[in-house]
């Protein structure tokens, strides 16, 4: 198992101590167990009769006694599979190919709206940037407007 503590480098004289080194340590990953790695651990944890002996194990091993306990439980359920590692998180929905075949007609058929609602969008977009401008040009004076 690696450590979590930085590395320190060697004395430059002897007797001398080093300060550690400043850099961060890389997170360390997941661990994960295989089922027989469990069920090594779990045999070696029942043949320890002597107090301290399990403690001295799972200090060995780098586990803590919850890893013991979900281990026991798993295996009294008959879940084999569960003491091997997967993969964690939602497992993935089966999806019909009639299913896929609607929701890629339904995503073409909303890409098409998208493309007129964007056109319709820069049209008036365009349309208001011409009425902008009539608005702001002065006007000449009609000669109709001199006589009153």
């Amino acid at each position: 198992m690696s450590s979590v503590e930085p590395e320190q480098s060697p004395p430059a004289v002897e007797g001398e101590t080093c300060a550690p080194d400043p850099e961060v340590v890389p997170r360390a990953e997941r661990r994960k167990y295989t089922g027989e790695y469990k069920l090594r651990i779990l045999e070696e944890a029942e043949q320890c009769t002597v107090p301290g002996q399990v403690g001295a194990l799972l200090s060995r091993e780098g586990l803590y006694s919850s890893h013991l306990s979900k281990w026991r439980r798993q295996r009294a359920a008959g879940q084999l599979q569960a003491l091997s590692p997967h993969k964690r998180g939602r497992k993935a929905q089966e999806v019909s190919v009639e299913e896929l075949a609607r929701l890629q007609r339904e995503n073409e058929r909303l890409r098409a709206r998208l493309e007129q609602a964007e056109m319709i969008i820069d049209v008036q977009k365009n349309s208001l940037g011409y009425l902008v401008c009539l608005w702001r040009t002065p006007r000449p004076k009609r000669r109709d407007d001199d006589s009153h």
